[in-house]
């Protein structure tokens, strides 16, 4: 295998709950574009418990995977997220016992297209002050997804809720949602389906925060690392297929999980203080006050989540945010 010798090892982690095939595929076109890279791949288990170990570690020992010294299949040993489960990864270090210079986490539900990820290991071996590089995202329709965003604020909790053309303009640059970026750059964070981390910043910062099971793990990462002088870049350059929301299902909530409003709580509290937050809160209600007073004069039918403004008070106004335990076979 050939390669430059001022290029980074990598280490690329794929992380599956329930989606073995998809995590098998995600793997195999990582590998792909791995060629020329000094590095290797660990798929995780996060304790699926319906036989993808066993299915995913059969399959790499029948392609040769195994038996190549690039490639592992781990088990996490629990469900604890998507944090923790990539935090497994993190600490196994490369499968021939090495330490890699940089980290890539693959989403099970994300296929790299062609000179995507020598794509991110370029752009940050060409930013030295960049330390997450995240790949534009598109779906299989081929519709782009946002993958470009501020951080969350009270202000762009009341913009969102509001869904108003006026209070979108007034407070345009609070919104979370970036414009689709068309060339690439800073942005205070980007999901985490397709993302490259420098391994010195995590040994500075910290690995994900495993107190937040699902949702806005990668947005307090990123803010963690711009606390401490890093930046995140958004690289149009790295394309990414995306199905999207595949293992945690949230296609078809009707209804949103605790956990998510447990992880926005824990977020805004770390990040901005108990008031801080309750003050997020309370932005996010008066702009879906907003939203149901238009509905009532225009005669449009209100819609979201069955019970939102409930939970989220229930889960905002609490002593504290039970600790996720999710057991075996559970999302």
């Amino acid at each position: 295998m050939q390669q430059s010798a001022n290029t980074p090892s990598l280490h690329v982690i794929v992380l599956n709950w329930r989606t073995p095939e998809m995590s098998l595929d995600a793997a195999a076109a990582a590998l792909r574009e791995m060629q020329g890279i000094d590095g290797g791949l660990t798929i995780v288990d996060n304790d699926s418990g319906d036989g993808s170990f066993d299915k995913m570690l059969a399959e790499a020992e029948a392609r040769g995977w195994l038996s190549s010294g690039r490639v592992a299949v781990v088990q996490s040993g629990w469900n604890g997220g998507y944090g923790a489960g990539n935090n497994h990864g993190i600490r196994q270090g490369l499968p021939d016992g090495r330490r890699a210079d940089l980290v890539y986490l693959l989403n099970s539900d994300a296929i790299p297209q062609p000179g995507s990820i020598r794509a991110l290991v370029d752009y940050l071996v060409a930013h030295p002050k960049a330390a997450i590089a995240c790949s534009r995202l598109r779906g299989t329709d081929d519709v782009p997804h946002p993958t470009a965003f501020r951080f969350p604020s009270a202000a762009s909790e009341f913009e969102a809720m509001s869904r108003t053309g006026p209070i979108s303009r007034l407070l345009r640059r609070k919104i979370v949602a970036l414009p689709q970026p068309e060339t690439s750059g800073r942005v205070d964070w980007s999901a985490g389906a397709s993302m490259m981390i420098r391994m010195d910043v995590l040994d500075r910062i910290g690995l994900f925060d495993e107190g937040f099971f699902l949702y806005y793990e990668e947005t307090d990462l990123c803010r963690r690392a711009a606390q401490a002088g890093w930046q995140t870049h958004y690289v149009v350059e790295s394309l990414v297929l995306h199905i999207g929301s595949v293992s945690t299902g949230m296609r078809e909530w009707k209804r949103a999980p605790d956990y998510w409003y447990d992880s926005r709580r824990r977020y805004f509290e770390k990040h901005h203080g108990r008031l801080g937050a309750l003050w997020a809160t309370v932005a996010h209600l008066g702009g879906a006050g907003v939203f149901r007073l238009r509905c009532l004069l225009t005669g449009r039918k209100p819609d979201g989540p069955q019970g939102h403004l409930i939970q989220l008070m229930r889960h905002a106004f609490r002593s504290q945010p039970k600790p996720v335990h999710v057991k075996k076979g559970k999302p």
